[in-house]
């Protein structure tokens, strides 16, 4: 079968709930993908091929046109600042980026604050944006480590139901964006694949007003 359309889907949490949306708007045959290895997999819909990658690199794949479009959070789409169309929130993957501290720390900001977090960018722009004095921390892993063991006074993550936090001796400080999963596409393939996308985001469109 002829590919048309390249959609990047999400490895990880997001990635039953994507094939679950794409289900109900009949992009998606139930099952197709959901217990394969398989990184590349056709959908019931012709013409759409589907590709499992790490969220964190839909966006760069989007917008250099290996795919033509891609689900993935708006954590990431912040973090990175990538150049796509974003034509679509599919409002699933709901969740929050916050700062965060161990329970009954007080940040002096004035002073100075080591943040640990997977997002710097995202961090240093919020802390800018605050005139907040604060040395940012990268990190791929688990960062709620980091104030445990002395790397960091606070960190900046995702919190979906706040139980790593808490399991870890930590709390909310502040809410520094709300996070949902967005549909992104490359702007050429909007354009030159426009009959066939336009379809895709007119079938998820239905999908997401119905269940809102």
């Amino acid at each position: 079968m002829k590919t048309d359309v390249r959609i990047a889907v999400p490895k990880g949490r997001l990635y039953n709930p994507v094939l679950s949306l794409l289900t109900l708007a009949s992009m998606f045959r139930e099952g197709d993908g959901k217990e394969s290895r398989k990184l590349i997999f056709t959908g019931e819909l012709n013409g759409i091929e589907y590709i499992a990658l790490k969220p964190i690199d839909i966006p760069v794949y989007v917008e250099a046109g290996a795919v033509d479009a891609g689900i993935v959070g708006t954590d990431i789409l912040r973090e990175l600042g990538s150049d796509v169309h974003e034509p679509l929130d599919l409002r699933i993957g709901r969740c929050a980026l916050v700062l965060a501290a161990p329970q009954g720390v007080s940040l002096n900001f004035d002073q100075g604050v080591r943040v640990a977090t997977k997002y710097p960018n995202t961090a240093a722009r919020f802390f800018r944006s605050r005139n907040a004095h604060v040395h940012v921390v990268r990190l791929d892993g688990s960062v709620e480590i980091a104030p445990l063991l002395g790397l960091a006074e606070a960190i900046v993550d995702l919190v979906e139901t706040g139980r790593t936090l808490r399991e870890n001796g930590m709390v909310v400080v502040e809410e520094i964006a709300k996070v949902t999963a967005k549909l992104i596409v490359n702007r050429t393939s909007m354009k030159v694949k426009a009959e066939t996308l336009g379809s895709c985001i007119s079938q998820l469109d239905s999908v997401v007003y119905a269940n809102s």
